[in-house]
C-alpha cells in the first residue's frame, strides 16, 4: 500500500506477519528496543538511518549524536512559520488529511469509523465537536519529530491514555482502528483565533514515546509543544463546527481522504470568515 514500508506491509498484510505482530505487541520487546536505542551501542544506526531516509547530516552533526535517540529527537536550528494571526499552521512536518466530524461525533478513515468518545475517553467533551473538522498529520521517518503550537492561547492539562503501539502507516490504519487502540495524549488548547482545539499525539509501532514541553499555561504560536521519541507518529487536531476553512488550493487533494505533504509552520487553513488571501 502506498505510503507503507515493506516491513509494515509484511506485518499487517500477511498471515505470518500478523502472527509476528501479535507476538511483538504482547511481549516486553518494546522495553528492550528502547534501552538499546538510548544506549551508545545504537550510534552506528544513525548513519544507516540518515542514508536510508535521505536525511542530510554534516560530519559535525554525526559526531554530536551519541545515541540513536539523540539523533531522532534532534531539533531544527530555526522554525520558519506563518505569523499571520488568522492563519492556521501545521504543528509538524508530515502528510495532512482532512475529515469532517459527523453529527454523531465520529469520523471515518480507511473504512473505520472513529468515535470521539473512544479517541478521548471523555463523553462530556466529545459532543462539542459535532459537525466540526478533524485534521490528521502523519509523520514519516525522515521528518523532524518535534511539534509546535498552532496559535497563541492557554493549554489545559495533558491526558495520557495507555494503549497498544501499532504502526500508523496506511496499511496498518486499513487493518486496525489504530487511533483508538494506540497510546496517545490529548490536550485542550484554548486558542485565540480557532476556538477550543483538541490536539492528540498518537504513539506508533513498538516505541511510541510522547514528550510534552508543558503541563499547562500560556503558549505562543510557533513555540515548541513537544516531541516524539524513536518512532514515527501522528497528530490529530479537532476543531468545533465553523472554526476553520482549509485553504482552497488544498481542498481538491484532501477530498475523499487524500493526503498532501506539509511542513511545520506552513499555512494550511484560515479561521472562519477569513479568505485564502487574508
Amino acid at each position: 500500500m502506498k505510503g507503507s514500508s515493506p516491513a509494515v506491509q509484511f506485518l499487517y498484510g500477511t498471515r505470518p506477519g500478523r502472527a509476528m505482530l501479535s507476538l511483538i505487541l504482547r511481549s516486553r520487546f518494546d522495553r528492550t528496543i528502547v534501552r538499546f536505542l538510548r544506549s551508545r551501542w545504537s550510534r552506528p544506526l544513525v548513519s544507516w538511518y540518515a542514508k536510508r531516509y535521505r536525511i542530510p547530516l554534516t560530519r559535525e552533526q554525526r559526531r554530536s549524536f551519541h545515541t540513536f535517540r539523540d539523533f531522532f529527537a534532534r531539533e531544527r536550528e530555526e522554525l520558519d512559520f506563518d505569523p499571520a494571526p488568522h492563519h492556521l499552521i501545521s504543528p509538524c512536518d508530515g502528510w495532512l488529511s482532512h475529515f469532517p466530524i459527523q453529527p454523531d461525533s465520529s469520523f471515518s478513515i480507511k473504512g473505520f469509523s472513529y468515535r470521539l468518545e473512544d479517541l478521548l475517553e471523555d463523553q462530556d467533551l466529545a459532543p462539542r465537536y459535532h459537525g466540526g473538522d478533524c485534521l490528521i498529520l502523519r509523520l514519516e521517518a525522515s521528518d523532524y519529530h518535534h511539534y509546535c503550537y498552532i496559535d497563541d492561547g492557554f493549554q489545559g492539562e495533558n491526558h495520557l491514555i495507555p494503549g497498544a503501539l501499532h504502526s500508523v502507516q496506511p496499511c496498518a490504519c486499513a487493518a486496525f482502528p489504530v487511533y483508538t487502540l494506540n497510546r496517545r495524549m490529548w490536550t485542550l488548547l484554548a486558542t485565540e483565533h480557532f476556538g477550543p482545539v483538541i490536539q492528540t499525539e498518537v504513539g506508533a509501532l513498538v516505541v511510541g514515546g510522547i514528550v510534552p514541553q508543558k503541563k499547562g499555561g500560556r503558549f505562543r504560536k510557533g513555540e515548541e509543544m513537544g516531541h516524539f521519541e524513536l518512532c514515527g507518529s501522528t497528530i490529530v487536531l479537532l476543531f468545533e463546527r465553523g472554526r476553520i476553512q482549509p485553504l482552497p488550493r488544498l481542498v481538491p487533494t484532501l477530498a475523499d481522504g487524500g493526503e498532501i505533504r506539509v511542513n511545520q509552520g506552513m499555512w494550511i487553513a484560515s479561521s472562519a470568515g477569513r479568505t485564502a488571501h487574508d
